[in-house]
């Protein structure tokens, strides 16, 4: 299968949906090879541009899919007709539905314990058939933070074909680049809150905000106090930085074989 993506801010973004990125985690699986998804809010546009490093992983990533709304139709004015807002809370039931009768092994890593183990009752009641191989929810962590080698070792004797990884945007971007070499496993996504949103331990926003591109809004309300920053000085900057790149010199559009 062939992904395009075109370039926002030096940002690689995947013209994908959620049946297309379904169909390339089954083609890595199938394959053996590893790779890890980064699913990219405006807020991850932003940061990769004060980080080169951070930059770096997400364009390294097998996939990194349009999770904010503002991607999508920028996608979509340059042409790219297949693109749809893949982010986690979405992308993780969608898997977990099209894919359940094929036995992979799901492992999550992340959130708290509570959150973990009331993702993985929902998870069985929503899934009866899904293969849950084990679930760790890790102590705080930072975008620096090497994980053991006993969790590492947990991990990797449960044998996943997905590890769904929790820790929100970007930490969950540094690790799984950290870890890539240090797991045994296909495939590696980046979702963000959608543990707390599916185990229900986090309000998620009305489908016709999330459609809108207000979902940030909803957010900003829910929690203003750890997300005034991101969303408020994250959401100005990238617009600021938008109108800058209208003035640039578009390049032809990227294609990435996967």
């Amino acid at each position: 299968m062939v992904i395009n993506h075109f370039q926002l801010l030096g940002v690689n973004v995947a013209v994908t949906n959620l049946s297309l990125t379904t169909e390339f985690i089954e083609q890595k699986i199938a394959a053996g090879e590893k790779a890890y998804i980064c699913i990219a809010p405006v807020s991850t546009i932003v940061d990769c541009q004060n980080s080169e490093k951070y930059k770096k992983i997400i364009n390294q990533a097998g996939l990194t899919t349009p999770d904010g709304m503002p991607l999508v139709w920028i996608g979509r004015r340059r042409g790219n007709e297949n693109i749809d807002r893949t982010y986690g809370p979405d992308l993780l039931p969608y898997v977990c539905q099209e894919t359940q009768a094929k036995g992979y092994r799901h492992f999550f890593y992340g959130g708290t314990k509570e959150t973990s183990q009331k993702l993985v009752k929902r998870l069985q009641h929503i899934f009866p058939s899904l293969n849950i191989v084990g679930a760790y929810a890790p102590d705080f962590i930072d975008h620096t933070t090497i994980e053991s080698a006993e969790i590492l070792d947990l991990i990797n004797k449960a044998r996943p074909d997905i590890l769904w990884v929790g820790l929100g945007s970007p930490k969950q971007d540094y690790w799984m680049a950290a870890h890539r070499d240090k797991l045994n496993v296909s495939v590696m996504i980046g979702v963000g809150a959608a543990f707390d949103f599916i185990a229900g331990t986090k309000p998620q926003a009305p489908r016709w905000m999330r459609r809108a591109g207000l979902e940030w809004l909803f957010r900003l309300v829910a929690e203003p106090r750890r997300l005034w920053k991101r969303y408020l000085f994250g959401n100005t900057q990238f617009l600021y930085l938008l109108f800058l790149d209208l003035f640039k010199p578009r390049k032809q559009k990227d294609v990435v074989k996967v």
